[in-house]
């Protein structure tokens, strides 16, 4: 079969991303289709003698960047455009991944280029122009038949064919809620459009945005949907287990709280998402799960004067900028439902987390969101806050909706297995001879 490579630009974050999620997703179905896999990094430091040094620099702790001479950085960003070579490094046996960053990705080997996607970035920006990867392949480390991008970025594989996944277009369609320059954004898509030879997408939503807005032609774009993959260490604990511990670490009682989980910035809502909570009385808390992200002044502004006035209502809401997966699970699990109502979404995976496990959901009519709830959650308006409103106020004391929906739901995401994913990948693939 063949190899397929995927970039580790999201892997290589400390805390990961829903993309990080996504590119772990695609090593795991990838191998259980027959396929060899394998992982581009690009670390800020360049390439050492020892192979056991080169394999820690993948997941080295974040430390203070080394500080660049203008000169220097105009030249490494002047010759990147003429393309970079990376080198294998085959995992050594001796050095611990992060289990909580997912640990190590599920790869026949790593290719290293130093700095590669800073530069690359910096390269396009200034010239417009995409960074072309060579493989210095050896008798261990073959090249891959496939580089499957799992992002946007101005890179492309020699020797390959190269697949991009563009999960959205919301810079263009919601320009309010990113800070991307527009400008670069769109030259951007057009570029992996005119380079790719496919794209994949994760929602049909997206698949038409791109058609539409990027004109690429209907037969050069797949929407592939994403899988709903939970450990089932965690998804098999007992409901006792899982109970205690939410009484334990937060004081919640079981089905006794509602969980928003997401970055805060403008799509996700929060703003409205608080308001809505606070005008439907309910006394179940509130739980907030989410780092600040970009443009979160304008969500949090009622948030934090409530907070800051310390009456009653600051208790009903908390909130915790990040958590460890395994207590997210259960944190999902113990919820009496999910508010996922975002302004608009590439596909939504929080929605299909909940129904997996067994938690009703509030979401929203926004982008692709329709598509991955189906008719198995609560689905309203996002920019009505009364809505959201009603929406909480039904969850909070129909219990026999919430277990409708649970039921439902459950239904709902076995549409988005492992072995579904995994046909639409093996199409996916076809298309491009791997």
């Amino acid at each position: 079969m063949s190899s397929i490579c995927i970039d580790g630009f999201n892997l290589a974050l400390a805390k990961g991303s829903g993309i990080a999620t996504y590119g772990r997703n695609l090593l795991t179905n990838a191998r259980a289709i027959g396929h060899g896999t394998q992982v581009l990094y690009g670390p800020p430091s360049g390439r050492k003698k020892n192979a056991v040094v080169n394999e820690a620099l993948l997941v080295d702790a974040d430390r203070p960047a080394r500080k660049v001479r203008k000169s220097e950085r105009f030249q490494r960003t002047l010759t990147t455009r003429f393309g970079r070579t990376a080198h294998p490094i085959l995992p050594s046996g001796e050095v611990i991944w992060p289990s909580r960053g997912g640990g190590r990705p599920e790869a026949d080997y790593f290719w290293a280029a130093g700095d590669l996607y800073h530069y690359a970035n910096r390269a396009f920006a200034a010239y417009r122009t995409d960074t072309p990867v060579s493989f210095a392949a050896t008798d261990q480390a073959r090249a891959p038949d496939v580089m499957h991008w799992t992002v946007g970025l101005p890179l492309h594989a020699k020797g390959a064919a190269n697949i991009y996944t563009i999960h959205d277009l919301i810079p263009l369609r919601l320009p309010h809620t990113t800070m991307d320059d527009k400008d670069v954004f769109l030259d951007l898509c057009r570029t992996v459009a005119r380079r790719a030879d496919h794209i994949a997408v994760v929602s049909e939503t997206t698949r038409q945005d791109v058609i539409r807005i990027l004109g690429v032609a209907e037969d050069r774009v797949t929407n592939t949907y994403q899988a709903v993959s939970l450990p089932p260490k965690l998804t098999g604990r007992s409901q006792a287990e899982v109970a205690l511990e939410l009484e334990g670490v937060f004081n919640l009682g079981w089905k006794s709280y509602f969980l928003h989980f997401g970055a805060i910035e403008p799509k996700k809502n929060l703003g409205r998402i608080v308001e809505a909570y606070l005008a439907s009385g309910v006394t179940s808390p509130l739980i907030l799960i989410g780092g600040r992200a970009w443009l979160d002044e304008p969500e949090t502004a009622l948030l934090r004067q409530v907070k800051a006035d310390g009456g009653p209502s600051a208790d009903r809401i908390r909130q915790y900028d990040y958590m460890p997966f395994s207590m997210l699970i259960s944190l999902i699990r113990g919820a009496k439902a999910t508010l996922f109502p975002s302004l608009y979404e590439g596909f939504g995976l929080p929605v299909l987390e909940s129904m997996a496990l067994d938690t009703a959901v509030l979401t929203s009519t926004g982008g692709s969101l329709p598509e991955v709830a189906g008719e198995a959650a609560l689905s309203v308006d996002p920019y009505d806050v009364q809505a959201l409103t009603r929406g909480i106020q039904a969850l909070d004391t129909d219990e026999a909706l919430r277990d409708a929906l649970v039921e439902k739901g459950r239904l709902q995401a076995a549409k988005f297995s492992p072995e579904a994913y995994q046909a639409r990948l093996r199409e996916l693939y076809a298309k491009v001879g791997a």
